[in-house]
């Protein structure tokens, strides 16, 4: 007898078609929202960056506006921000818009800071910012400058960038890079023909101490060595001058701000002035009735030469530091004293210009700033010479910015044993935090042992986007110090 089997195979495939089914459409229906989600992301992301280009076309039209206009900080509309604009396509459509605000410099300052808002027609609620900082480069982009041949001789160190449109003898150590506008040139301190625009007389190691002849591996045609011992970052030889001349301008317009909004007195009708300033944003000013006679047997045929230094003075008053930082003296000028967050511009100089009575600063006492980090600055500028006098403290620190516009930066020569000056001749340690701009030939020391044992030149990186006010630029094109988005 046959048995019919019933197959339940056929049973089982609805329930498969369901599941992988519903499997099928879960993946597929991931698969789109994904792609949705993407969709969704890259419109997002082309909304973001058309605010971002949008904002960045702010930034690039106030660079441009400052370029044409470097003083205005209010978009050419005499009043206060922020500046809105409608930002176009090439074809002429509004896709969008971007706000300015303009943060002006401070006084003395060339920094100028932008923020830029950007946001695009098609996500108005979405906006980029980003914050940018412009400054125009100062005179102080050198802890040294000068017009004419330097020596910087043993026991100098110098922390920062030197410069000089002549020759530069380099017996020293320098952390920064020494410049010459030369490429080569006689050495006024010995004979045998022309050595490098930068050169040392340091012997090379493993040899020491100083030759003072002319060194023919410091003299073309041979190549420049790298000399690590003296110059730790380098030489560079020749490059471009820096003007001495347009102090001059600059002096001049110095005299009219602070006439109109400044610290200005005509000359004291003696010696000069001493300006002493202090911590609570005042100074004394004296009139200078005596300087201090030179020991018996003590003199010089340097032109200018003398003790430079105080006997006896009268208190003239106490006075504020003018709103725009200048005092502006028609006179001599001997200056000390602290400052605490201040920013003061000290100027010696008299016009018409005339050689013969040009006025100098002297340094004689320390001349400090309470901090270092940009919020104390001191500058100055004499027309003449800067002048440490004979009885300077032994130990003295000048915390400032100095120019001689048409003189040296120095010390007088008092010579030693015959000539008995005393025994101030020879002075320890001089600190200069700051940077020195120098006419002619700048030193605090002589060969023969007398002036300061030793030097420290000290660059304040500080100066050159944010110098003193009023300071000599050397550019008047904006550069970019910092970009940044604002998150």
């Amino acid at each position: 007898m046959k048995i019919k089997t019933i197959n339940d195979q056929t049973g089982m495939v609805l329930p498969l078609v369901l599941v992988f089914g519903t499997i099928a459409i879960l993946i597929l229906g991931g698969i789109v929202s994904w792609g949705i989600l993407n969709l969704k992301a890259a419109r997002q992301a082309v909304k973001k960056e058309m605010a971002f280009q949008i904002a960045e076309s702010g930034f690039e039209y106030y660079s441009w506006h400052l370029a044409h206009a470097s003083t205005d900080y209010q978009d050419g509309t005499g009043v206060a921000g922020p500046y809105v604009h409608i930002f176009y396509d090439k074809s002429g459509y509004q896709i969008g818009q971007f706000s300015l605000d303009i943060t002006p410099p401070i006084i003395g300052s060339s920094i100028v800071t932008i923020k830029s808002s950007g946001k695009s027609n098609s996500d108005f609620l979405g906006q980029r910012t980003l914050i940018t900082r412009l400054a125009k480069p100062s005179l102080a982009k050198f802890a040294v400058a000068a017009n004419s041949n330097m020596r910087f001789g043993e026991g100098t160190e110098v922390f920062g960038p030197i410069h000089s449109n002549s020759g530069i003898r380099f017996d020293g150590l320098a952390h920064n890079i020494v410049t010459s506008a030369l490429n080569k040139y006689t050495d006024p301190d010995h004979g045998g023909g022309k050595e490098f625009g930068v050169h040392t007389h340091v012997n090379a190691p493993p040899g020491s101490g100083i030759n003072d002849n002319f060194r023919p591996l410091e003299a073309p045609p041979n190549t420049p060595a790298a000399r690590a011992d003296v110059f730790l970052a380098g030489r560079q030889f020749p490059v471009p001058v820096i003007d001495f001349t347009g102090l001059t301008a600059d002096i001049s317009q110095m005299k009219s701000d602070a006439i109109a909004a400044g610290f200005y007195r005509a000359g004291s009708g003696s010696l000069g002035y001493h300006v002493v300033l202090k911590i609570n944003d005042t100074f004394d000013l004296y009139k200078v009735t005596a300087l201090k006679a030179p020991p018996s047997g003590c003199s010089s045929g340097e032109a200018g030469w003398g003790t430079w230094s105080i006997n006896t003075e009268t208190l003239i008053g106490n006075y504020p530091f003018p709103g725009n930082g200048l005092i502006y003296l028609e006179d001599n000028v001997f200056v000390d004293g602290q400052i605490n967050t201040a920013r003061v511009t000290l100027v010696a100089a008299i016009f018409p210009d005339d050689p013969v009575s040009r006025k100098n600063i002297t340094i004689n006492n320390n001349l400090l700033y309470t901090n270092y980090d940009g919020q104390d600055v001191i500058a100055l500028i004499a027309q003449n010479d800067i002048n440490v006098g004979l009885y300077s403290s032994d130990v003295l620190r000048i915390d400032a910015a100095i120019v001689a516009q048409n003189g040296r930066a120095g010390r007088h020569y008092y010579t030693r044993g015959s000539s008995r000056c005393g025994s101030t001749v020879i002075r320890q340690t001089l600190t200069l935090y700051g940077m020195i701009a120098t006419n002619l030939r700048y030193g605090f020391a002589y060969t023969d042992g007398t002036g300061y044992q030793i030097r420290n030149l000290i660059y304040d990186a500080n100066l050159l986007y944010s110098p003193p006010p009023s300071f000599p630029l050397t550019s008047d094109q904006y550069t970019t110090l910092s970009w940044e988005e604002l998150q």
